[in-house]
């Protein structure tokens, strides 16, 4: 079934339009007709199942059928901090992670990379990579559109640790003695933990960790780029002994913490 991301104020009452993209997607690709069905979202606390009732040139509009629970986000919330890569690779992760599960993306300029960075072409950059994001997550049926920053700069992303609750560097000259395994278990317990606290005591559902994943460029971080991140809180961490691509590392470190979470299927 199609999922389409609206603003909220394209919710009312128990009407839903549609316009823009979504619409032309709806009638144009999809060849819709009133009594199709579909699922909308804000992206944020609505998402209804809803029922096309009319179709125009370049609008429709439909009624809820059933309000749906937003519970399709993993417990962790990732970032992914990906150094500027080559050609459409930045895509491809933002794509990939997307479906993986990934709540952010933040693109950024370290000491090694390649991409001329041109703040003007970038703007445009961006508006594709949030449109991929998009379009990502409603292929997946996600229930939030992860977001995709502006490029930053290597001191802000230093700067960002203190953000979350584990900071991870994958740096390849550590190979496979440093693994992400050891640290996001530990991660996953102390959440277990506080959350088997809050149920006993009655309280809010404790909020899932956060994790930053920050990835190199295609020569990766040099080694005084990985001392400032360990003196800064982050461990650096291997994905094994074998070296990874730069749009395949972050894929897999992502995966790796999905499936320590239990967000590939299970029960914590």
């Amino acid at each position: 079934m199609q999922r389409y991301f609206i603003q909220s104020e394209q919710f009312r009452d128990q009407t839903i339009l549609l316009d823009g993209e979504e619409a032309h997607h709806l009638i144009r690709v999809m060849r819709a007709r009133p009594g199709d069905r579909i699922i909308v979202s804000d992206g944020d606390r609505l998402e209804a199942l809803a029922e096309l009732t009319r179709i125009d040139k370049d609008a429709a509009e439909a009624r809820v059928v059933e309000w749906l629970a937003m519970d399709r986000e993993p417990a962790v919330q990732v970032t992914v901090a990906q150094s500027l890569p080559k050609g459409d690779k930045l895509e491809l992760v933002i794509q990939k992670g997307t479906e993986l599960g990934a709540c952010r993306f933040i693109p950024f300029i370290s000491e090694r990379t390649v991409v001329q960075y041109d703040e003007r072409k970038e703007a445009k950059r961006l508006e594709r990579w949030r449109k991929i994001a998009k379009e990502a997550a409603e292929q997946s049926h996600r229930s939030r559109v992860p977001q995709v920053e502006a490029p930053a700069t290597w001191k802000q992303i230093l700067q960002m640790r203190e953000q979350f609750d584990l900071a991870l560097l994958c740096y390849e000259q550590v190979g496979g003695s440093a693994g992400l395994r050891p640290l996001l278990q530990k991660l996953r317990e102390e959440w277990i933990q506080r959350t088997s606290a809050a149920a006993k005591a009655a309280e809010a559902r404790v909020q899932g960790p956060s994790v930053l994943l920050v990835i190199g460029p295609e020569g990766g971080f040099s080694e005084r780029e990985a001392q400032q991140a360990a003196q800064a809180g982050m461990h650096l961490v291997g994905l094994g002994k074998r070296i990874l691509r730069t749009e395949t590392a972050g894929l897999v470190g992502l995966a790796c913490i999905m499936y320590e979470f239990n967000e590939m299927g299970g029960a914590l």
